[in-house]
């Protein structure tokens, strides 16, 4: 059990990019303590783990049900976003592969005379953006604005909503929303 709270706790400090000087430093525990703890030659008390994991903003719980391994997918390159709109729209959707997200975020582009539809759309959750470039028309509820670039939203998907591009050039939006189910 030592070994595997060592490598974890080495893991994590490596992850988070701090030396076992500065940890050392900051947990209040000795740089020689620590340092034969990470090497699985000494298990540290309950009361010196939690010292440690306080300067990680951890709980015990948190710690031992934490996976430094996962085998979920971190990194991805633009081939590996994949469209969920289609036609004039394009919803590049990063993590698609990843089926429990808290996220949705995308890189969207509405070619010149795009529209989401008639229809406004609703569902669960908020949504955020940032025009990068290009221009957008966006309805929420009653409330229509015209967006340029540095310009942005963000609003509760329970009300009903529409994006239009009413320009002549694409225009690309950074979003991200909640994940949730159409009403």
């Amino acid at each position: 059990m030592s070994d595997d709270v060592g490598a974890s706790l080495r893991s994590l400090r490596k992850q988070r990019g701090i030396s076992q000087r500065e940890l050392a430093k900051l947990c209040g525990v000795t740089h020689s303590s620590l340092s034969l703890i990470e090497q699985g030659k000494v298990s540290p008390s309950v009361s010196s783990l939690k010292k440690i994991l306080n300067a990680f903003s951890m709980s015990v719980g948190d710690f031992f049900t934490m996976d430094l391994d996962s085998q979920e997918q971190i990194f991805y390159s633009a081939d590996d976003l994949v469209d969920i709109a289609s036609g004039d729209i394009s919803f590049k959707l990063v993590g698609a592969n990843r089926p429990n997200r808290a996220l949705a975020f995308m890189v969207e582009r509405y070619l010149p005379g795009a529209d989401t539809g008639q229809a406004m759309i609703t569902h669960y959750g908020e949504e955020a953006g940032f025009v990068v470039e290009g221009e957008i028309e966006i309805i929420v509820g009653s409330t229509a604005r015209r967006l340029g670039p540095g310009e942005s939203y963000y609003f509760k998907t329970s009300v009903p909503h529409r994006f239009r591009n009413i320009g002549d050039a694409p225009c690309k939006i950074i979003s991200c929303a909640t994940p949730g189910k159409a009403f």
